[in-house]
C-alpha cells in the first residue's frame, strides 16, 4: 500500500464495508506477521485491523539487520508517524474506514509510536499502549544504557545528541499530556518488564489520570510477563476498542 506492507485484517463477511479501523505496530525487530494475534482479536470484534511493516524491518529491511541497528530507533518510530495519515487516507478514500472511528495501538516500539501518534493526530479517538513508554527522552536516556545497548558507552548528555533529543520534544506525550483531550487511552504494562520500564509509564498515568484531560485514560499492571504481551491482554485489548471506537 503506496510502499508501505501491511496485513489487513478483517472479517470476511464486512471485508468491503466502511468499518471503524485500529491500526496496530509492531515491536522491534519484530515483523508485521507477529502481531497477527492482536489483530486477530480486534477484527473478531468487527474492525478493520491494518499491521504496518515498520521502517528498517520484514519486508524493509536493508543493509545491516535491524539488531544491530539500535542507534536508528527513533528513525523507526518517526517513519511510522510520518506514513500513519497516509495509510488511513487511502482506506478512507476507499471507502473502507469510518474517519470519524480511528484507532491505534502497538506493543513495545509499537506502543511507544502510539504514544506517539497521539500528539501528532488529534483525529485518532482511541489507542491502547502495550508496554510502550509515552516518555521518549527519558526513555532514551535509559535505552542508551541498557541490556539494548550492550558493551556500548554513551554520554547521552554530549552535545551530539542535543538535536535528537530537541526533536523528541514534538512526539513527548509526558510534555504535552493536554493533547490526550478525553480520549478513551489503556495503557498495559507488566511490573517484569526489563527491556521497557514499567515505573516511569505508570508514574505518567498517576500523573494525568486525575486531570479533566486524562478522565478516560485507564491502565492495566500485571506481574510475571516480562516483555512479552499475554494472551490475555490481546483480548482485553479488544475489549477495549469495541467498548471505545
Amino acid at each position: 500500500m503506496n510502499g508501505i506492507p501491511l496485513l489487513e485484517v478483517v472479517s470476511t463477511e464486512s471485508e468491503n464495508e466502511t468499518l471503524p479501523t485500529v491500526v496496530f505496530y509492531h515491536g522491534w525487530t519484530n515483523f508485521k506477521e507477529s502481531s497477527l494475534v492482536h489483530g486477530y482479536e480486534i477484527a473478531k470484534k468487527g474492525f478493520r485491523v491494518l499491521i504496518p511493516e515498520a521502517y528498517l524491518h520484514g519486508e524493509r529491511s536493508q543493509g545491516a539487520p535491524v539488531t544491530e541497528r539500535s542507534m536508528e530507533f527513533w528513525d523507526v518510530v518517526q517513519h511510522s508517524i510520518v506514513e500513519f495519515p497516509t495509510i488511513i487516507d487511502h482506506y478512507v478514500n476507499a471507502g473502507l474506514t469510518d474517519q470519524n472511528r480511528i484507532g491505534v495501538s502497538g506493543l513495545s516500539m509499537g506502543g511507544v509510536t502510539t504514544s506517539a501518534l497521539l500528539t501528532q493526530y488529534p483525529w485518532i479517538k482511541t489507542a491502547v499502549v502495550l508496554m510502550g513508554s509515552p516518555a521518549p527522552i527519558p526513555f532514551s536516556k535509559w535505552l542508551l544504557t541498557s541490556k539494548w545497548q550492550q558493551g556500548v558507552e554513551i554520554d547521552f548528555e554530549s552535545e551530539q545528541f542535543a538535536p535528537a533529543i530537541e526533536s523528541l520534544k514534538a512526539i513527548s506525550l509526558d510534555l504535552q499530556p493536554e493533547k490526550i483531550d478525553g480520549k478513551f487511552i489503556h495503557f498495559w504494562h507488566d511490573e517484569d518488564d526489563e527491556l521497557v520500564p514499567y515505573q516511569p509509564t505508570f508514574d505518567f498515568y498517576k500523573k494525568i489520570k486525575d486531570q479533566d484531560y486524562g478522565q478516560h485514560v485507564s491502565f492495566t499492571t500485571t506481574e510475571g510477563y516480562g516483555h512479552h504481551v499475554p494472551y490475555i491482554i490481546s483480548v482485553e485489548t479488544a475489549e477495549f476498542f469495541n467498548k471505545h471506537l
